[in-house]
């Protein structure tokens, strides 16, 4: 059903009080079991109603992206993937609707046989710069459907530049891995480490708020008109970027504390409305 004040809603905002807006997805745009957050719907629709720009920031591959933008109505000019590795622009003329315009990779070898010393029973997937992914167990979290992506084992998966590397432990829980990852030693890369035992690791210096400083330049909004919201530690980078440039940068209510402290304002959580209520709160919206 359409909300009666969106569709009455006109582009109201001045050009240089656009604002742009970029949301984090699990944790704070989908619940646990991948459904959208109470009221996100319209309240994203409503800000776009208004003349803001919406659009994504997440660890996701672009290949677990599009069926949420079709459920949010969403069609962005640029859409931040991989952790800020991977910018997606649209183009009508791409299969998908949107083609990948800019790319930052790096050599997955070191990296890989480094943790593999420590996690030889890892679940392991990398994703390569034309999308595809290489993985070495199935898990249904990273969503493996099509031709893309094909099964190897981990030998297979080095030599190759990739956006990202992904490892999950059935070992570990999210505290207990952060602390085992950090005595890893990882460098040369940028990595977070999620709220389960999940690691994600990016190229050196690339992360979402990069990716979206790059975004924000190309759609001319001002540093101060930018509107950030997530939950995990991947999202502290872009919280920070946010805040430090005078924009808004919203933590979900449900976030760790260590998360918590990088935002400008925290919301409710995703169960009980987060985005929608801070789009609100920010003004964002036509109610």
């Amino acid at each position: 059903m359409t909300n009666p004040a969106i569709e009455a809603a006109e582009s109201t905002v001045r050009p240089e009080e656009r604002r742009l807006v970029a949301l984090d997805l699990d944790g704070t745009v989908l619940l646990e079991d991948d459904t959208l957050s109470p009221g996100v719907v319209d309240a994203v629709r409503s800000a776009e109603s208004l003349g803001h720009i919406v659009t994504i920031a997440t660890g996701r591959s672009w290949e677990s992206v599009g069926y949420v933008l079709e459920q949010l109505g969403l069609s962005p000019r640029h859409i931040v993937t991989a952790n800020g590795a991977t910018i997606m622009t649209r183009d009508d003329m791409a299969p998908s609707g949107y083609r990948r315009d800019f790319v930052e990779t790096f050599d997955a070898t070191d990296v890989l046989t480094l943790i593999e010393q420590h996690l030889p029973d890892g679940n392991y997937l990398v994703e390569l710069a034309d999308g595809s992914r290489l993985f070495n167990n199935r898990l249904d979290d990273w969503n493996l459907r099509g031709p893309n992506a094909r099964q190897v084992d981990i030998e297979e998966m080095k030599g190759h530049e990739v956006t990202r590397v992904v490892v999950v432990s059935d070992d570990h829980g999210g505290t207990s891995f952060a602390e085992f990852v950090d005595k890893m030693g990882l460098q040369q890369v940028s990595y977070s480490v999620g709220w389960s035992a999940w690691l994600d690791i990016a190229p050196q210096g690339v992360d979402k708020s990069t990716a979206l400083e790059h975004v924000r330049e190309l759609e001319e909004i001002p540093p101060g008109n930018v509107v950030v919201m997530g939950d995990g530690r991947n999202d502290i980078q872009m919280l920070d970027w946010a805040r430090e440039s005078g924009g808004e940068a919203v933590v979900m209510g449900q976030a760790l504390p260590e998360v918590a402290v990088h935002g400008s304002r925290i919301t409710a959580s995703v169960e009980l409305g987060g985005v929608a209520q801070a789009l609100d709160a920010i003004g964002l919206t036509a109610r």
